[in-house]
């Protein structure tokens, strides 16, 4: 009964407390891909990473219920970089769903306003308001949703005439900054015992390039605080984190007792200890509760994460492939220097030390049956070409019409014979699939990614048996800049034999993925063959990533570079992916049309060849 009558009033209580519409809420996640073409339609950064904002406190004056019901101690406010846009996760400030949603449009046109503010347009204050009326003069259509939103938002905040004497002025000054952006060139002074302002939530927080690469300093250039994450993590849970120092001692000058380990004479009790090493199933939620998450680099300067994942995938000698050559050195793409850097990249050819010939595996030799019946059709035939100088036989049609024209005075054409040619289709395509570590993911009970993707490229190269188009199949892992491993699996000019698909039966898991190395590569190759048509196609599980910087901003403006550079030489890249979250970045990598996401990677093995004969119609 007494935890029956705390649940309502707490749910009474909040509801009274305001300030939050749960019924009116409009999650980021549905907003993502119509505020992705919103942004780049106005101008913003295509290469930015749009990710959840973190809920932190702000400290600021609260209404007396939201004391008393302990709601809006945190907020959540859409912040800006140069490489990341984050937005609420969620917002609900607005009674109606429409202002809601028209929140993140806003704010997604103040984030692409920003980009054409000068580097010394002042703090955050000064800057919103400038950002602000960039973007109503920019886009005199924003006005009147930008006006409602002012409108129904200032009811929300806390009157002027209902705070102390001393922070009356500032909060006028923000509600003018709001209705007439420009017109405040500073905050009023306050007293120094006085609370911070409260947020505003059409305005942008914005942190510096130049603070961000403080707080990463010591990390050798590695890659940045989203770790291995995806470009887009709107569905995820964000952290607000520091930088602190490493620990000197891990239990200090405690001296620590398994109690359990004293023994008695009549009994022994099991009793089950738990160790550092065992996963804390709370951890996430733990982790949710904190205010802030604390990143410590170690003495030696190299992160454990990088150090722990090198050493865990590394084989030994007698185990890993067999290197091929000296290397091949590629140049890289830096977005940040808006320069090619030459020779900056190593792609190491390797052959598998335990590829074997191998037949088509009996339960693949259906399906690949039914797609080689399926693509017969695409097979070029032998047929009859009309009007030819010589051939096997005459052409009564050309007969006819040169007799008719002798007989009316004019000169009759010499081409009168037929000729039975068979025309070959005039294109090569090459597939590359990406054999980084995450591939090693389950997908089912008895069936990983790097499985499917086996799966998939046997039965592509069995379909493309039947049409006797050129292909050459490629696969590619990296670790670090220094070593990018590429497979060349099958030749264009190689038969797809037993060898062939030992090779691809013999494909593992490892490593990373350092696309734009890959891509350079495979563009190579393709660009030496002779076809009127020329496709590469990626088979992909996930966004760009390495050890180093390569897993960040970096990474994806690369492997753009290699893509621009491969429809430079007339190729036509295409991707295939199984990452639930490519939407969020391949339409800034291959376009809106050189991509698709599959929804289950058990749809690989028969998406891929539908694919290919789209792109080879």
């Amino acid at each position: 009964m007494e935890e029956w009558v705390g649940k309502v009033w707490h749910r009474w209580i909040t509801r009274a407390a305001g300030g939050s519409h749960p019924q009116a809420a409009v999650e980021l996640k549905t907003m993502e891909r119509p505020l992705g073409i919103f942004f780049r339609a106005l101008g913003g950064d295509p290469g930015l990473r749009v990710a959840a904002a973190t809920a932190d406190v702000h400290g600021s004056r609260r209404r007396w219920l939201a004391r008393v019901a302990g709601s809006g101690e945190r907020i959540t406010l859409a912040r800006r970089d140069s490489s990341t846009l984050r937005l609420p996760p969620q917002i609900d400030a607005f009674a109606e769903p429409a202002l809601n949603r028209d929140l993140y449009y806003w704010l997604a046109a103040l984030a692409a306003s920003l980009d054409r503010l000068p580097a010394e347009a002042g703090d955050d204050f000064r800057r919103n308001q400038l950002a602000t009326q960039a973007a109503l003069a920019t886009w005199p259509g924003l006005q009147a949703r930008y006006r409602r939103l002012v409108e129904h938002y200032l009811k929300e905040r806390l009157a002027p005439e209902k705070l102390p004497p001393g922070e009356v002025d500032r909060e006028r000054a923000i509600r003018q900054a709001l209705t007439d952006p420009g017109s405040v060139a500073a905050l009023p002074a306050v007293p120094a015992e006085a609370p911070p302002y409260q947020p505003v939530l059409l305005w942008l927080q914005w942190r510096d390039d130049i603070a961000l690469a403080a707080a990463r300093a010591g990390d050798g250039g590695g890659s940045e605080a989203n770790g291995g994450g995806e470009v887009r993590d709107a569905n995820k849970d964000a952290h607000r984190a520091e930088r602190v120092d490493m620990p000197k001692e891990k239990n200090g000058v405690l001296m620590f007792f398994r109690a359990e380990s004293l023994l008695s004479v009549a009994e022994f009790l099991r009793v089950n200890r738990s160790v550092d090493d065992d996963p804390d199933e709370n951890a996430e939620e733990a982790a949710r509760e904190m205010d802030q998450l604390a990143l410590a680099t170690p003495e030696d300067g190299e992160r454990i994460a990088s150090r722990i994942r090198f050493d865990l995938d590394l084989p030994s000698a007698a185990e890993d492939d067999i290197p091929i050559g000296a290397g091949i050195a590629l140049p890289e793409w830096d977005y940040r220097k808006d320069k090619m850097q030459p020779d900056h990249v190593c792609l190491q050819e390797m052959a598998s030390r335990h590829a074997t010939p191998t037949p088509l595996p009996a339960r693949l030799a259906r399906t690949a049956r039914r797609l080689h019946q399926q693509f017969a059709a695409l097979q070029p035939g032998r047929r009859w070409l009309k009007g030819q100088p010589d051939g096997s036989e005459l052409d009564l049609d050309a007969v006819v019409r040169a007799s008719t024209d002798r007989r009316c005075g004019l000169h009759p054409a010499g081409q009168l014979h037929l000729s039975l040619e068979k025309r070959e289709r005039d294109l090569a395509c090459l597939v590359l699939a990406d054999l980084s570590l995450s591939t090693d993911t389950w997908v089912s009970s008895d069936a990983r990614v790097i499985d499917v993707i086996r799966d998939a490229l046997l039965l592509f190269g069995e379909t493309l048996r039947a049409t006797g188009d050129r292909f050459a199949i490629c696969g590619f892992s990296s670790v670090r800049r220094n070593q990018v491993r590429f497979h060349r699996l099958k030749e264009f000019a190689e038969p797809f034999n037993d060898s062939v698909r030992g090779r691809v039966s013999a494909i593992r898991p490892g490593y990373y993925t350092r696309m734009g190395a890959a891509i350079r590569r495979a563009t190579q190759l393709l660009a030496e063959e002779r076809a009127a048509r020329r496709i590469l196609i990626l088979l992909s599980d996930g966004k760009p990533n390495d050890l180093d910087l390569y897993d960040s901003r970096y990474g994806i403006e690369d492997t753009r570079a290699a893509v621009h550079e491969a429809r430079r030489l007339g190729l036509v890249p295409f991707c295939l992916t199984i990452d639930r979250e490519g939407g969020g970045y391949l339409p800034h990598l291959f376009g809106a049309t050189g991509y698709a996401v599959l929804r289950s990677p058990e749809e690989l093995p028969l998406r891929l060849p539908l694919f290919y004969a789209q792109l080879t119609r």
